[in-house]
């Protein structure tokens, strides 16, 4: 019995021979066929220059006492204090002159969210297009 056992002993190590030449095998297949290979040429979209500049938003601004005033940054000082069907009308007027007309909204800080809601309901409501918030850079 003690005969069989050595006999039978486990063998405890990995021949790692057969990997080796595997590899290597395989590293001259690469060597070889790599410099055969042509890499594809990707034809890439081409993109024309705007025609056009970006048009400079409308901005609505809404004061902390609740009064409405339309800035358009497009003309230097042009500032006018008005009700909010004059500021749909105005708008209206401007997006039909120009269709891609952004209007922006900017509230002071000391505005009730509520207001904002309600003057872009109401923007929402006249079909008003490009409709977004103006908010201060930290």
């Amino acid at each position: 019995m003690i005969n069989r056992r050595t006999k039978r002993r486990l063998m405890n190590e990995i021949n790692v021979v057969p990997y080796i030449d595997v590899m290597l095998v395989l590293l001259v297949i690469f060597m070889i066929t790599a410099p055969l290979i042509h890499p594809g040429q990707i034809e890439l979209p081409q993109i024309g220059k705007s025609s056009t500049a970006p048009v400079e938003p409308l901005e609505v601004i809404i004061a902390a006492d609740g009064n409405l005033t339309l800035r358009d940054r497009s003309k230097v000082g042009s500032e006018q204090k008005m009700s909010r069907s004059e500021l749909v009308k105005a708008i209206k007027n401007k997006q039909a002159q120009n269709t891609e007309q952004p209007v922006v909204i900017a509230a002071d800080k000391n505005v009730r969210y509520e207001e904002v809601i309600n003057v872009m309901d109401i923007l929402q409501q006249e079909q008003v297009n490009k409709v977004g918030l103006l908010t201060k850079p930290r």
